[in-house]
Parts: structure tokens; sequence; C-alpha cells
């Protein structure tokens, strides 16, 4: 509450909260919080929520304060962003209303939310003045609406667009019935009669040739109808609109909305489950207009016009599946959000959060999609494991082979990875490979090769490949050096890899060759790969490490006895082919 004095702010508060005038009034009321019984909206005011201008209708100078006092009260909000009202009180005095000489003055200033004259002495309009002071705080117009234009401000129809786009759930530009009906379940949790339906279409009709199409409202519709709210004087419905989706009062995502709480105890990765690949598997089907079981660059930039910047760069179209088109496949699309969720679960949150995850599958939060697995020791004492998702990290001196070890993940050969710019190389490929039939992720990771630097997160993985170049006799000792350095007591399979095995083998400049180095420390034979082929390269070796990574017990078993790889990998091709062939038959049904 703002001087000047003898107004009547005490009074106000005294009337308010007491229910009467009260004969003696202290000089100034102590700190109070106003209950929630004794006011319309039904929540507790403090008084310093809000800021009111009290000015006495019976008293010039006290009127012409009122312009000082607001613009000092304006400067102020300028830090303090509390909403202001003036207040005219004392209108038992008076029979004329001071309104005509106030109106300038909230014309001046734009973030006045209201004025209101009232009577202390009475209890003339003493409730409808915190009515409007806890409106004022609770649904202020001032984020939402500028007077002057008489149109939604930028910010505001930039939230709200990213609402009509979350909630237009077939991506056809407009809210059909059933859209509607769920926005408004999910808003106000209730549906809306189809003769309320139609009203509100007709309402739009009457006021816009292109609000409504083909029977449902448009963008265009949806920002006029919140509009008129606004100017109907009904902020609330906006603003439990934008809380709903996860906006604050500076029309900003909130924190708690983004990013919901997680227990991530150590040892234990973090995994997308079966609700959250349907989500997100309805996400890429909205945005894949073709049919093509791929996203063009345009179809991903539509996909991510609902998030504040571009989440993928360049680098994830050589982190995933492609398309002969280098566009990201199906696969591709789901491998990538398997990937984020695996690496960084806080950034898999908030982009769950941007594509409102919550509110579509009408969960508490982002958190509802993630799956926390158990510790990895627990995992190898029960001898099985329930996760689906593998981290092979691939380690060798440079030169050695690496990247081209994790492009022929992802289907290509020498050919095509030499196409692929510096700028947009990655140091991760993941895609799924089948163990016994079941669907899993294997996440390469490349390492740098720094022998005296690995660190933590260098190490920690489900299996490791030590890379090294057959035709260079100096680069099988780095694998030597870092096995016998990180790993050679680690519970870790370790898998040699002979890579460019098309080239001439030459001798290895090491005390022991890698034949004998394996068969020393009870390691596999090194496997010969290469990725200079016609086609796309052979991807059995992938789906051997994800099994190693899955049967870590086993992996060093018998070295002899390739029935257990044979089984494993047994069909692995087939459920690839069916998995794809039973995505675009379900397209052909939609």
């Amino acid at each position: 509450y703002k001087r000047p004095a003898k107004v009547g702010k005490t009074s106000l508060i005294m009337s308010l909260v007491s229910e009467e005038f009260p004969d003696e009034v202290p000089l100034r009321a102590e700190e109070i919080t106003i209950p929630a019984d004794v006011t319309p909206e039904r929540v507790p005011t403090h008084i310093a929520n809000v800021i009111c201008i009290v000015y006495s209708v019976n008293n010039k100078k006290s009127i012409e304060k009122v312009s000082m006092v607001s613009l000092c009260a304006h400067n102020e909000r300028l830090f303090c962003r509390v909403p202001l009202i003036l207040v005219g009180n004392k209108s038992d005095l008076v029979e004329h209303s001071s309104m005509e000489t106030i109106l300038p003055i909230m014309n001046q200033y734009q973030d006045i939310e209201t004025c209101v004259e009232c009577s202390a002495k009475n209890l003339k309009n003493i409730s409808e003045l915190f009515y409007y002071a806890q409106k004022a705080v609770l649904h202020p117009t001032g984020p939402l609406y500028c007077p002057e234009e008489k149109e939604l401000k930028p910010s505001c129809i930039k939230s709200l667009t990213r609402i009509f786009k979350v909630s237009d759930l077939d991506n056809d530009g407009i809210l059909n019935d059933n859209e509607l009906n769920f926005f408004q379940r999910t808003c106000f949790n209730t549906p809306l009669a189809p003769q309320a339906l139609e009203d509100v279409k007709n309402v739009v009709r009457r006021n816009m040739t292109d609000g409504v199409k083909d029977n449902g409202l448009s963008l265009k519709g949806f920002l006029f109808l919140h509009t008129l709210f606004i100017q109907r004087g009904r902020h609330e419905t906006t603003w439990t609109v934008l809380r709903r989706f996860g906006y604050d009062d500076d029309l900003e995502l909130t924190q708690e909305y983004l990013f919901p709480m997680i227990k991530m105890p150590p040892d234990c990765t973090t995994e997308l489950n079966h609700n959250a690949y349907l989500f997100l598997q309805s996400v890429f089907d909205k945005h894949d207009k073709d049919r093509d079981c791929a996203l063009s660059p345009e179809e991903v930039k539509d996909l991510f016009k609902v998030f504040p910047y571009m989440p993928w760069g360049p680098d994830v179209n050589h982190t995933v599946c492609t398309n002969e088109k280098g566009w990201i496949t199906y696969q591709g699309y789901l491998s990538q959000w398997t990937l984020t969720t695996y690496l960084d679960v806080q950034r898999s949150l908030e982009y769950l959060g941007y594509l409102g995850y919550s509110i579509i599958c009408e969960q508490e939060s982002q958190a509802a999609a993630i799956t926390v697995t158990r510790n990895k020791r627990i995992d190898l004492q029960k001898k099985q494991t329930q996760r689906s998702v593998f981290r092979c990290n691939v380690l060798g001196a440079r030169g050695s082979g690496k990247s081209g070890f994790l492009q022929a993940f992802l289907g290509k050969n020498l050919q095509g990875q030499r196409r692929i710019r510096e700028d947009h190389k990655s140091f991760y490929a993941i895609s799924t490979t089948y163990v016994y039939g079941q669907e899993k992720y294997l996440l390469l990771h490349e390492v740098m090769p720094d022998f005296d630097f690995l660190s933590e997160a260098d190490l920690a993985c489900d299996v490791v490949c030590l890379v090294y170049d057959i035709n260079n006799p100096r680069s099988f000792e780095y694998c030597a050096k870092v096995y016998k350095q990180y790993f050679i007591d680690s519970k870790t399979p370790c898998v040699v890899i002979a890579a460019k095995s098309d080239l001439h083998e030459v001798r290895q400049h090491y005390s022991l060759s890698p034949h004998e180095f394996c068969r020393k420390h009870k390691l596999h034979p090194p496997q010969p790969f290469t990725c200079s082929t016609t086609e796309a390269p052979n991807k059995d070796i992938y789906t051997r490490l994800t099994t190693m990574a899955m049967y870590p017990h086993m992996a060093q078993a018998d070295l002899k006895n390739s029935t257990f790889w044979l089984r494993a990998s047994v069909g692995a091709t087939v459920f690839a082919v069916l998995g794809f062939a039973m995505y675009r038959a379900l397209l052909k049904q939609r």
C-alpha cells in the first residue's frame, strides 16, 4: 500500500479482515496475510504481493498526488514486477465519481491493472477491491495483452502457438472437435457439450474469415478467442491454459515443469519406457507427412517448432541411421532419443516437456517416461539384466579406424564416410541389434586417444572395443597398454578389433603379436573388420558386442565354442526387417 497519508489505507485492510469499520484506526496495520475465506478467489493474499495506490475521492490534492505516486510505483515495478491497482477510498463522502480524473492516469501507465472506488466505512466494494487485487496477482493482464494495440503481446502469442501445436495431435493445422475436447478436459477438467463447441466456433466465424477451417479451430481462431477472453476481463481462462502447459508469470516454462525430480542412484542408467516410446512414435508419425518413414529437414524443423531452440545439430545425421538422402529414419529418430536419455536424462526430460509429454499422456510429469535401471552390480550377481541400452567404449590410437567402426554400425561404408564433413562428425553411434530375438540398443562411444588421461566416463561401459590398424606396425601397442593399465582386472568384457582387414597385415612393433596377446589374457582372438566394402559393412560384430554386454559372465567362458555367439545372433536380420515391415504396415493402416 502506497502513500499519500490519511486516505484510508489501514481502514481498508481492517474493514476487510474484521468486516466492520474500526472506530479507532492504528497509525498502520502490522504485516497481514488476508485469509482465503474472506475473498472471492479463496486464495490467501499477502499485502506485499500487489501495490494498491490509495487516494481519497473527496480530496483533490490526494487525487493529484496519485499521478506522482503512480510514477514512483511504476519505476519500482520495473524491478519488482508487482501489479498496481488504483483505489479511490471514502466514496461514502461524495456523490460524484473520481473516474474521469483517474482515467488519464490509467492510460498513462499501462501497467496499472484496474481502478476501483470503495468505502471502508460502509464496506462498499471492499471484498471486490481485494478480489481485483488477487486477480491482478494471479491473472495479470500485463504479460498477455497490449491495451494500446488491442492485441496479444508477442511472448503470449509465442506461448499460445506452442500450446496450439502440442494440442494439434494430427498436425493438420486445426483443432478438430476431439482435439478441442481433449484440450478443454486437460485445462479445465470438463469436456465441452457439442452445442457449446459450436457456439465457440460460431463466435470465431462471426469475427474472422479464416478462424475456422474444415469445422475446426485454426491457430488464428485460437489466438482470437484468447484475445476475446482478455478483452472481456476473463484473463483467468488464458492463465489457466498457460499454467497447465507449464508457463510462469513471465511466460517462461518453469524449472519444475521442465526438470521434474528423478532419483539417480550410482551405477544405474536411464532409459525410456514403453509409454514414452509410444508417445515419441506418435510425435514422429504426426510429422512424417510424406509417410516415407524418415524425417526430411523441413519435417525435423516442424517437429522442433515447439522448442525454444533447435536441439539436434548436423552431427545427429552421423550418430543414428539415415536413409539414402541422409534423412533420419524412424529407427534413427528413436535411437537419438534413447541416446539423449542415456547420456543426459535432464536434457531428455526438458525435450519431452517442450513436446508436452505429461499433458498428452496425462502423467504427473516427464519423469513418468523414464526407467532408472537397477545397479549394474546386481545384474552381475544375478547374471541377467532388464536393461535395453548397452554402452560400448571404442578405444584405439589415432588413425586406427575407430570412426569407421562407428559409422559402419550405421550402415555407411568407407565411400559414404568420406562424404562426412569434419565439423559434422560424431563421437557416438547408436542403433538397434537383436540378441535372442530381443531388440536392444548398442551405443558406441569413440574415446579420444589420450592414454594418460582416461576419465571415469571413458572407462564406464558394458563392453570395450580395442581397435588397431593391421596395416600400421605401431597401432596395436596403444591397445595393449590401455588394456593392461585399465581393463586387465576389470569385469568389463573386452574385444580386440583388427581394423582395415582389407589391407595387407604387417608385423606389430610389440613384444607379443595381437593373437598371442589375446591368448595370454584370455580374450577372444582379434576380430577382422573392414568398412571398405561396396555394400553396407557386415554387422555381426555389433550383435556379438551387445551379447557380451548383456552376458558379461559368459563373454570369457569358452572362447573356442562359437555356438553361443551363433545362437545369439541367429535371426537378427529377420527381426530387423520384420520390425521395419510392421511399422510400414501400421502406417498404411493409418
